[in-house]
């Protein structure tokens, strides 16, 4: 059986963690790097019921995209960050997390939003930093019914968005915040942007640049690449028992 850290150094080839983003903490961020790991759950944030389900299955080894823990200082009950790392290590479960690194690598988050919309990444959104991507449909798509694929596919239970009353065929991707992206999307000369955690000045923006926009939810629009981690681990280590994870889903809802 592969030991944590040489599950680590597989990810790392995959997503090498030279390219996260300063502000970000990712890697073994909990755990002992020797023991041996027969069963992994993949999730996107480390929950407790991410931590219990785990922990239910004997799983030696959670991997997940958000990171558990920024800038914690002591491991103590006294704040959230501390008691999941408490019982993470309690449970000796380790974990490791793949953060910006994974959004910017080749087939990680932004590969994989735009394959579960259906586009061919063409190029990079923001290529100093690797995030995002730039795409084409097979064929234009009237908003509205894109709008409805777009629900479907990233299992969302409400969207956010913009109708610029254009059609879909050229598009940017960015997984989580990518707000901020929305004038390289319109620079990229893309009609449509698939996005997360929209401000309100972004979609007044979007009416100006005549850009379509929509939120598709942080969870959702990065939650495509669980089923990625799983593959790669799967692929790697034959031996291995790995789960998506069943009790983490999208937190916000819509009436």
């Amino acid at each position: 059986m592969p030991t944590v850290q040489e599950i680590f150094e597989l990810l790392n080839e995959k997503a090498p963690v030279a390219r996260k983003m300063d502000f970000d903490n990712v890697g073994l961020l909990v755990g002992h790097g020797t023991a041996s790991v027969r069963r992994v759950v993949a999730a996107l944030d480390i929950t407790d019921e991410v931590i219990g389900e785990a922990d239910a299955l004997g799983a030696e080894l959670i991997v997940s995209h958000h990171p558990l823990f920024f800038e914690l200082k002591a491991v103590t009950d006294g704040t959230w960050e501390g008691q999941k790392a408490l019982a993470l290590a309690e449970k000796r479960i380790a974990a490791i997390c793949m953060h910006t690194n994974l959004d910017a690598a080749q087939g990680g988050v932004n590969d994989a939003l735009m394959e579960t919309l259906g586009g061919t990444v063409t190029g990079v959104l923001e290529p100093d930093t690797g995030l995002g991507r730039v795409g084409e449909l097979p064929e234009p798509m009237d908003f509205s019914v894109f709008l409805a694929h777009v629900k479907s596919a990233l299992h969302g239970n409400g969207l956010r968005y913009h109708d610029a009353g254009r059609s879909v065929k050229r598009l940017a991707v960015c997984g989580g915040s990518g707000g901020g992206e929305l004038a390289l999307a319109a620079a990229a000369g893309c009609d449509t942007y698939v996005t997360a955690d929209i401000k309100y000045h972004q979609f007044l923006e979007a009416k100006h640049l005549g850009v379509n926009l929509i939120d598709g939810d942080h969870f959702c629009t990065e939650n495509v690449v669980t089923p990625v981690l799983a593959r790669w681990l799967r692929e790697a280590f034959p031996e291995l028992d790995v789960r998506v994870s069943q009790v983490h889903g999208q937190t916000a809802q819509f009436l």
